[in-house]
């Protein structure tokens, strides 16, 4: 993997850096510190990721100078909820940690969206920097400021916008991912692709990644940034960014969420390009050739769901608006865009996407 170290500024208000390269978390200390100043730091991380990298993420913090605490919690979606929201507030809480310090979410997207919920919560808002550690946080969640936890009712359904204040992705930490987790990332990625960038999709049809990560995740975080940029709170352009998203939540759900994001997405676009092509709403079929870049990239493209429980599982999606949804359509590889359907039509949609 390159030594290089890639920037891209996220032009939002107060503005921020998402650095790519190798190394990173060994100097995140030395990096963070103009960014930061001074200030105390609370690393938050799961049960999976401290054994790997909270001793080398600490000890940098530390030589630069920062009093850091550390505040643990187990991993996986099943525990991004209220009560490890409230175990970490009360952990800011007991270390006295004031307005002008910091919370360092180090892993995958559970860990930014939980972390970054709780510096937007306490004390009304703190900053906190992203440290990811997966293929999926580090091409999506760790940039954008959307942060989240689960309730009973469907995923990401209690959240805040908060930017980072920074963003380093270390490639080193995508040589420990397990080929599941990264096949996650990877979906995001190949989403990414069908939605702006044909030569980004493109990249995934390879044997070995190894060697294209880095341009993969500039190509992705790039992307992202334009968006953000034009729409920070989610109410146009960035909607598109869910493509993928109504059925993958609602696959989720009906999996009581032991079919990780990733690979629900990736199962979502597959079942939006086929609806669009039997409904006439693209202009180029897409879906055999986006369904085979998943498979090739270990991700599923079809569900033991009906149309129906995943229609019923849609209706708590955050994207609803009183009785219609916003779906995102591939138009073709590259492009796709918004489109306003009824509640009542979901099921319909649904089952022309889960026709082979």
């Amino acid at each position: 993997m390159s030594n290089c170290v890639n920037t891209i500024r996220v032009h939002v208000d107060p503005p921020y850096t998402v650095t790519i390269g190798s190394g990173l978390l060994a100097r995140c200390g030395e990096l963070l510190r103009p960014v930061l100043g001074e200030c105390r730091l609370c690393v938050a991380a799961d049960s999976n990721v401290a054994p790997l990298y909270l001793d080398t993420v600490t000890e940098s913090l530390r030589s630069a100078g920062y009093t850091v605490s550390t505040c643990l919690y187990p991993a996986g979606e099943a525990h991004k909820n209220l009560e490890t929201l409230s175990g970490i507030l009360e952990f800011l809480a007991a270390e006295h940690l004031t307005r002008s310090d910091c919370v360092v979410a180090l892993g995958g997207g559970v860990c930014g969206d939980m972390a970054g919920f709780a510096a937007g919560c306490y004390l009304r808002g703190i900053r906190y920097v992203q440290l990811p550690t997966t293929l999926l946080s580090a091409v999506d969640s760790s940039v954008g400021g959307k942060t989240a936890i689960d309730l009973k009712a469907g995923k990401n359904l209690a959240g805040v916008f908060l930017q980072p204040a920074a963003v380093l992705c270390d490639t080193d930490c995508l040589r420990t991912l397990p080929p599941e987790v990264f096949a996650d990332g990877a979906a995001e990625a190949i989403k990414t692709g069908v939605l702006s960038d044909e030569t980004l999709f493109s990249l995934f049809d390879a044997d070995d990644l190894t060697d294209r990560l880095p341009e993969i995740i500039a190509r992705c975080i790039a992307f992202k940034a334009k968006v953000v940029e034009e729409d920070e709170l989610d109410n146009g352009v960035r909607r598109t960014l869910n493509l993928g998203h109504t059925a993958g939540h609602a696959i989720e759900k009906c999996a009581d969420f032991r079919l990780t994001h990733g690979h629900a997405v990736a199962i979502g676009m597959v079942i939006m390009a086929r609806a669009a092509e039997k409904l006439g709403w693209c202009t180029e079929p897409s879906a055999d050739r986006i369904a085979a870049m998943l498979r090739r990239n270990r991700l599923p493209v079809s569900t033991e769901f009906s149309a129906s429980e995943l229609a019923a599982a849609a209706l708590s999606d955050k994207k609803r608006r009183g009785d219609s949804i916003s779906v995102v359509v591939p138009d073709r590889i590259g492009s796709c865009y918004m489109k306003k359907v009824s509640v009542n039509d979901l099921e319909a949609i649904f089952r022309a996407g889960l026709e082979g």
